[in-house]
Formats: structure tokens, C-alpha cells, sequence
């Protein structure tokens, strides 16, 4: 029993990730529908902004990582890296995307894989071809254990969820209330009447850019802080994931991404943990096969109201 509820645990803080990333491929999808294979690399980017500032925090400030200032630090540095990621991504609509949104869907195809090729690369240079340790600046405390001792929940899950689930229902309102959240369902469901109802698109469409790579970035320093790693291929591991979750709850759902994010997380933390790892891939895919075979629009039908 505790051995399920930890991987419960895992696995909900795991998927909170996935669908934090989840959700930046499904708003691009929803208004282009195209699939941004540049945002994984983005949210690289964003766990190497995350280790640059806790080098800047240890090694020019001289703060001890383990302090609760270099943690004040951390989280205050969030829109930062947010804004930088969220900049990135719109640049690579601007550049990328933007000159191509007239020709045949295989192009912006094409350009997506280039640009996250280039970013990759950009990753290369940064942090090198090694994995570079993240400063452990997460207090490592169990808030809650099991009745035998074993940790079940510390403040690191802490951590994650008081990031990740604001971000998301922020997102929701943002989406559903306010009037460019409106611009942007309204884009998703036809751009041209779109314009000729005064909705400038051009707009519309960077300002989904910037949300989704803000997103992006702000997943980017959970996962640093939370595993204590970043890598130039990062990105392939958690887009991948990330790419499964819209689809396997459907693809320009929002509810959905959130959704596919969690269950992903859940069935990797319970095949990690019953099973092996090297069987977890299999089975998240295997799964996804078998939803795509009976529900080929994902676990929640794609919803146009909800579209973004």
C-alpha cells in the first residue's frame, strides 16, 4: 500500500510537469495546427536558464544553494525565465512560422523539426554535451510519511504543485474569461472570419507563442529544480511525454492536455515502480495506440469552445 501511494505521488507530480508542457503543444495546435516540435526544446532552455541563475546565485553572490535565500532567489527569478522562453518561442513564430503560414502544411512542418534542431544545438553550446548538475536548492524534507518511516511527501512535491497548478488554472481563466482568451478561441475555430470580425490574427497567434513558451520556461525550472539536472537532449525526453499527453487527451483540449499529462505520469510512476523502466515506454505507447485505435480524437473529444 505505501508502495502504491508513492508511486501515486510520483507519478501525479510527474504529470503536473507533462502537462504544464502538454498544454504549450495543444494552444500552438489549436490556432495553427501545426505541431511546435520546437517547444520541447524551448523548455530545455528553460531548465538551462535555471542552472545559469543558480550558478549566478552560488558562484557570484556566494549564496549556499542550500539557503533560504538562494531558494527566494530561485522562484523570484521565475518570470524572468519565463519572459526569456516566452520571447524564444514567439521569435520562432516570428521567423520560422509566420513567412510559411500560406504554404502547404508540410513546410511549417519541416521548419518546426529545423528550429529544434537549431535550438538543440543552442542547448549544445550552453551546458556542453554532458549532464550539468543543478545547484539542490529544494529542501529534500518529508512533510508527511508513512506509519513504518518512508518518505511519502516532501516539500519538493510541494514545490512543483504550488508552481505548476496556478500556472494552469491561470491559464484557464485566461482562456475562458478574458478577451484575448476569447481572440484566441475565436482564431482556433476560423482564422479568416476571425479578421473580418477585427480580430487581428497576427497578434492573436504570437501572443499564444508567448504563453505557451512561458510555459515552457516555468516547466523548464520545475524540472531543474525537482530532478536537479539539465541536459542539451532534455527536451526530446519530456516533449515526447509531453506530445503523448495532448494527444492521448486530445489534441486542442486544454482540459485534455491536463489530463493525458496526469495519466502519463501516473502509469510511468506505477510501471517505474511494479515493473521496470525500460517497460514504461512501451506501455504509455502501447496505450495511446490502443486510445487512438477506439477514440481517435483522444480520451476527451476535442471541444471547439475550448480550442486555443
Amino acid at each position: 500500500m505505501e508502495e502504491l501511494a508513492k508511486a501515486l505521488t510520483i507519478g501525479l507530480t510527474n504529470g503536473l510537469i507533462i502537462a504544464l508542457i502538454a498544454i504549450g503543444y495543444t494552444l500552438v495546435y489549436g490556432i495553427l495546427e501545426l505541431i511546435n516540435f520546437a517547444h520541447a526544446d524551448v523548455f530545455m532552455l528553460g531548465t538551462a536558464f535555471t542552472y545559469f541563475a543558480l550558478e549566478i546565485v552560488a558562484e557570484v553572490l556566494g549564496i549556499s544553494p542550500a539557503s533560504s535565500v538562494a531558494l527566494l532567489i530561485t522562484f523570484a527569478s521565475l518570470p524572468i525565465v519565463m519572459i526569456l522562453t516566452a520571447v524564444i518561442n514567439a521569435s520562432i513564430e516570428r521567423l520560422a512560422y509566420r513567412p510559411l503560414r500560406s504554404a502547404p502544411r508540410l513546410a511549417p512542418l519541416i521548419s518546426a523539426i529545423g528550429m529544434s534542431f537549431v535550438l538543440q544545438n543552442v542547448g549544445l553550446v550552453l551546458l556542453g554535451p554532458s549532464q550539468r548538475a543543478v545547484e539542490p536548492v529544494l529542501p529534500r524534507t518529508n512533510l508527511v510519511s508513512f506509519p513504518s518511516g518512508g518518505a511519502w511527501f516532501g516539500i519538493d512535491e510541494v514545490a512543483v504543485i504550488a508552481v505548476t497548478i496556478p500556472l494552469l488554472i491561470l491559464l484557464r481563466w485566461f482562456v475562458g474569461s478574458t478577451r484575448q482568451g476569447k481572440a484566441m478561441r475565436a482564431t482556433a475555430q476560423d482564422r479568416e472570419a476571425s479578421g473580418l470580425m477585427g480580430i487581428d490574427v497576427n497578434r492573436t497567434i504570437s501572443l499564444t507563442f508567448l504563453i505557451a513558451g512561458a510555459l515552457a520556461g516555468a516547466a523548464g525550472m520545475v524540472v531543474a529544480l525537482y530532478y536537479g539536472q539539465t541536459f542539451f537532449q532534455l527536451g526530446f525526453q519530456f516533449g515526447l511525454l509531453s506530445f503523448t499527453a495532448a494527444v492521448l487527451g486530445g489534441i486542442g483540449n486544454l482540459t485534455g492536455a491536463t489530463m493525458g499529462g496526469i495519466v502519463i505520469g501516473i502509469i510511468g510512476a506505477l510501471s517505474d515502480r511494479f515493473l521496470e523502466a525500460k517497460w514504461t515506454s512501451v506501455i504509455v505507447f502501447s496505450i495511446l495506440i490502443l486510445v487512438l485505435i477506439f477514440r481517435p480524437t483522444g480520451l476527451l473529444a476535442e471541444k471547439t469552445s475550448e480550442r486555443a
